[in-house]
């Protein structure tokens, strides 16, 4: 048996998958180190992909060539584009999935690659040579050798799990928790702590009364997450399933606050911070005390599935209160449970303890990514786990890594955010995060990405020119419309019919549709020059609605960006400059920058103290 690879990827979620297939296609030998084919890129929480700012993410990994976005549109049971009614900016695409069909379409992509091999076992420690990573042996005995490992082992380091009073190891209800790893590098002095996430209970429809709740139907022409030609499950004949909404009240607080006394989150039992912005049911009640009443949604995992599951019901209280206080929600009066919600405690590296390129700055050969970096979400593990796996290969070319900057990519954002600022939280992704969000929407990402990532030999060629099509499509129908001007007799009817103000004199074309209640594609008909597609329209339409803001962010990310360009030695002593404050140089000694604008994302790190930096370096 073949024993040695170029990389070994620890881990088949949702980061090992997109990380192992990223290094295969860019020629490296890759080992999938995984215990279960069947739960690749497992939907171990919510059955969904994409939201907030996390759809965004998704088109860029699709942008860059990765898997996330068509595994999403081959698993699509609905589709719905959020935000419609704000700026394009905060657009955000998601779809809700077959959680079965999205491991298996999974587990046929990563079959189909010659470079990659997937061997079904548990990691239990790394295998060292001269104090750098030279392997992974796993619980069977069996020893693997590699230039390089990716570890990407999610929420079954230490993990622990909790319902009430009873606590059992595991990362994930039903599989074992993983040993030895941690201890491993936290002994080289990569710092450790613990972190805990929740899923709610899984319900079987059948016993629910769906006519007592709001049903949410999916956008009635679904778009799709890739950006190659290939549609979707729902574009392609599938029908869309409905989610419902619902509505705690008074009685089910009442029951969930009766069983707080045996809440692990509050009897000490569970010491790892949990996400903020994903509260459990009982965190909830605690923190909006004078809440009458929470929203919930109910959602299908499977379009041969009885179960669903009831987001925003998370919780680690015992299964009776759960159960109790469920069938005192309007329509789950009756409800069947299929497995109950329990929280999850595990433990996580410090992510200020990497490189850009997502390798350690302690272990040598080591590269993490996924939530073992402090992160949450599929959508946050998969980019790191793309980019983990281009930077893996390129470390082992002896090439530049490749660095997504804040104006490039929400990944950029993301793994800048995680490098300089830490998390003392799951972090998640939200636009709010991003100060370039017009630059970064979620219709231009293959404009921003994909000629990078085909330069590097990611992206394939069939994906780069259908980008330069598209592209030269939007230059020519954006040169067409700027030469149109309409008399105020040919656009009053049109504007009439969409209840804008009519004109009363001619007026270009580009000045119309500038108007935020008019649309490009209702006066598509009076551009010369063919036809051309939806994408395309959207595109220009975007162009010219918001120009002026898309100038402004471009020239401050060029303003800052010179920031990027003013390198800080590895070695320079931080101490020589008196200028600086005692925090800011503790600091910068003990995360090492490369540049001055790493450096001024730093908590600590004051205005004062990148002038004092910019007179030294940067004269």
């Amino acid at each position: 048996m073949n024993n040695r690879f170029d990389i070994i990827v620890v881990g088949g979620g949702h980061s090992g998958c997109e990380a192992a297939m990223a290094a295969a296609n860019m020629g490296s030998s890759v080992l999938l180190l995984t215990p279960d084919l069947s739960g690749l890129a497992k939907m171990s929480c919510n059955p969904a992909v994409g939201g907030i700012a996390k759809g965004q993410i998704v088109r860029e990994v699709d942008a860059l060539g990765g898997y996330s976005g068509l595994v999403t549109d081959a698993a699509t049971l609905q589709f719905r584009m959020l935000n419609r009614s704000k700026g394009p900016a905060m657009w955000s695409p998601r779809a809700q999935c077959d959680k079965q069909k999205f491991s298996a379409t999974w587990l046929n992509f990563l079959l189909s690659n010659c470079k990659l091999r997937i061997y079904a076992d548990f990691a239990e420690n790394f295998l060292f040579e001269n104090q750098k990573i030279a392997g992974v042996r796993t619980i069977t005995g069996a020893e693997f050798y590699s230039q390089a490992v990716i570890l990407t082992a999610g929420t079954f380091l230490n993990g622990k799990m909790f319902v009430g009073q009873h606590s059992f190891e595991g990362g994930r209800i039903g599989e074992k928790a993983a040993y030895g790893i941690s201890d491993q590098l936290a002994a080289f002095g990569i710092p450790t702590a613990r972190m805990k996430t929740g899923t709610p209970p899984r319900i079987d429809v059948r016993s629910l009364d769906l006519d007592k709740l709001l049903r949410q139907k999916g956008d009635e022409s679904p778009e799709r997450f890739s950006f190659l030609d290939v549609p979707s499950a729902v574009q392609s004949g599938g029908v869309q399933m409905d989610c419902f909404l619902l509505h705690t009240n008074e009685t089910v607080h009442e029951i969930l606050k009766s069983g707080f006394d045996k809440s692990p989150l509050f009897t000490g039992m569970i010491h790892g911070k949990g996400p903020r912005y994903c509260p459990s049911i009982e965190d909830k009640l605690r923190t909006f005390a004078d809440k009458d009443s929470h929203q919930l949604f109910l959602e299908p995992e499977g379009v041969n599935s009885p179960e669903y599951y009831l987001q925003g019901f998370s919780s680690s209280l015992p299964l009776e209160v759960q159960l109790d206080a469920m069938r005192h929600i309007e329509g789950l009066e009756n409800a069947v449970v299929f497995k109950p919600a329990y929280a999850v405690e595990y433990d996580y590296f410090d992510p200020q303890y990497l490189h850009h390129s997502l390798r350690s700055k302690i272990v040598e050969n080591l590269f993490l990514a996924g939530q073992v970096n402090g992160t949450t979400g599929y959508e946050e593990a998969a980019c790191q786990g793309l980019m983990a796996g281009v930077n893996a290969h390129l470390y082992l070319q002896e090439r530049e890594p490749f660095v997504l900057s804040r104006d490039q990519a929400y990944i950029g954002v993301l793994i800048d955010d995680l490098i300089n600022k830490g998390v003392d939280e799951p972090y998640r992704m939200f636009t709010s995060r991003a100060e370039y969000r017009i630059l970064l929407r979620q219709d231009n990402a293959d404009f921003r990405l994909t000629a990078l990532s085909h330069s590097l030999g990611l992206a394939p060629e069939d994906r780069y020119a259908l980008m330069m099509r598209k592209q030269e499509d939007v230059e020519a129908l954006s040169s067409a419309v700027s030469r149109v001007k309409l008399r105020s007799e040919v656009a009053n009817p049109v504007l009439e019919s969409l209840g804008s103000t009519p004109l009363s004199e001619s007026k270009r074309l580009e000045d119309i549709v500038s108007r935020p209640e008019v649309s490009l594609s209702d006066f598509i008909q009076f551009v010369p020059r063919g036809t051309y597609s939806e994408d395309v329209v959207a595109a220009v339409e975007i162009g010219i609605k918001y120009s002026g803001y898309i100038e402004r962010e471009k020239a401050q990310a060029d303003k800052n960006r010179r920031l990027e360009y003013i390198r800080i030695p590895s070695d320079f002593d931080f101490e020589s400059l008196q200028g600086l404050s005692i925090e800011c140089r503790q600091k910068l000694k003990r995360y090492k920058p490369e540049t001055i604008a790493q450096a001024s994302r730093i908590s600590g790190v004051s205005p004062s103290d990148i002038s004092v930096l910019l007179v030294y370096f940067g004269r």
